[in-house]
């Protein structure tokens, strides 16, 4: 019998993995690594040593701190697939922890310093264009919100790959609620695109209107939370001051990816969707 025939008992293959057997019973629950066989009468799991490969990416991934999504995703994928999907999931990751690591260095100046003068931003109206975008919506909180974001249009980017649609490094993302620490709300993320594509069970078409913006342009280093509140302060505070009204909720427009720009490039709009005058 060959090696990748034998089978193991749940220890056994644990030990060589490097998973518990409460991990194991996890992964088995969810789809991710089932054993070979379940013996009827005792219910003893058995693993054979061609599972031992996959059973270490789950537990370097989940080391990693990758959601069982993530992972399911990635196991049935061609390597040089895998490298792709696993590059824009940790991008994500990278950009949460900059936001994090600038967070903290923003509080630790104030508390050490005291207040820095607020960083005034400059606010323009513009007309923004008629276009069709995917989009899909998720539930997060603050500290969930950037790997979100990362996950949600890198899946529509996938998505519109996969039809042959164009589709450039742009998104944004919509708040339909006020996203804190302590509170989800819902954002949808969408992704403007020309030529065919169908929608999914997670990923609508639309056409977005044309509307006027009003907005304030933030640079990639003061792009994290809660320096970024500046520029939505200065976009509420144009239209209160010039007696606009506004039309629908706001958004963040991402003008490229993350890792494409330095902390002084331009990174995003905040904007605010306003009514004809």
């Amino acid at each position: 019998m060959s090696s990748q025939t034998t089978s193991m008992s749940t220890a056994e293959f644990g030990r060589l993995a490097g998973l518990s057997t409460k991990a194991l019973r996890l992964y088995d629950a969810s789809g991710l690594l089932p054993p070979a066989e379940v013996e009827q009468l005792s219910g003893y799991r058995r693993y054979t040593a061609d599972q031992l490969e996959p059973a270490r990416r789950i537990s370097l991934l989940r080391r990693l701190g990758a959601p069982l999504t993530l992972i399911g995703d990635l196991l049935p994928l061609p390597d040089i697939e895998a490298v792709t999907r696993l590059d824009r999931w940790w991008a994500g990751e990278d950009a949460a922890m900059e936001a994090r690591r600038a967070s903290y260095f923003w509080l630790r100046t104030r508390l050490a310093h005291g207040d820095d003068p607020e960083k005034t931003y400059s606010v323009r109206i513009e007309r923004d264009p008629a276009r069709k975008v995917a989009c899909t919506r998720v539930q997060v909180d603050q500290q969930g919100l950037v790997p979100a974001i990362g996950t949600a249009q890198w899946a529509i980017r996938a998505h519109l790959d996969e039809h042959g649609a164009v589709h450039g490094p742009g998104h944004w993302v919509i708040y339909h609620g006020l996203v804190t620490p302590e509170s989800e709300a819902t954002v949808e993320v969408c992704v403007p695109c020309a030529g065919p594509v169908e929608p999914s069970p997670a990923i609508t078409l639309r056409m977005e209107p044309e509307r006027l913006l009003v907005f304030a342009t933030v640079l990639r280093d003061d792009c994290f939370y809660p320096r970024i509140t500046a520029a939505y302060d200065a976009v509420q505070r144009h239209i209160a001051e010039a007696g606009l009204v506004t039309a629908g909720p706001p958004r963040e427009i991402y003008l490229n990816h993350w890792e494409s720009l330095t902390g002084e490039d331009p990174f995003a709009q905040v904007a605010q969707p306003i009514e004809e005058c």
